[in-house]
C-alpha cells in the first residue's frame, strides 16, 4: 500500500476520534443549566452512590435526560457524563 494512502487513512481515523471525543466544558454548561433543578452536587459526592462505573454514569445521564424531556443528542449525553466523571466520579 502506498505510504500516502496509509497516512491519509490514519489522518481520517485521527480526525474521527477527535470529533467523537467528549467535551466536558459543554457538559458542565448543560449540567449547570439542567441538572441542578433536581439536585445539587451532593448526589455525585455521597458515599453510597448508585453509579459505580463509567458506562453506568452514561446510562444514568440518559435516564435523567429522558425524565426531564430534554431530547439531548448522544454527544450531549456523553459531554455531561464526561464532565461528571472528570470532576466528581473519576472512573478510568
Amino acid at each position: 500500500m502506498n505510504l500516502r494512502v496509509i497516512i491519509g487513512i490514519a489522518a481520517i481515523f485521527t480526525l474521527n476520534g477527535a470529533a467523537l471525543a467528549a467535551n466536558p466544558h459543554e457538559g458542565k454548561v448543560l449540567t449547570d443549566k439542567n441538572c441542578y433543578q433536581c439536585h445539587g452536587t451532593e448526589v455525585y459526592t455521597r458515599k453510597d452512590r448508585k453509579v459505580t462505573s463509567r458506562p453506568g454514569l452514561t446510562k444514568q445521564v440518559q435516564r435523567c435526560e429522558q425524565a426531564l424531556g430534554l431530547t439531548w443528542f448522544d454527544d450531549q449525553i456523553e459531554n455531561v457524563a464526561e464532565y461528571l466523571n472528570r470532576d466528581f466520579y473519576k472512573f478510568k
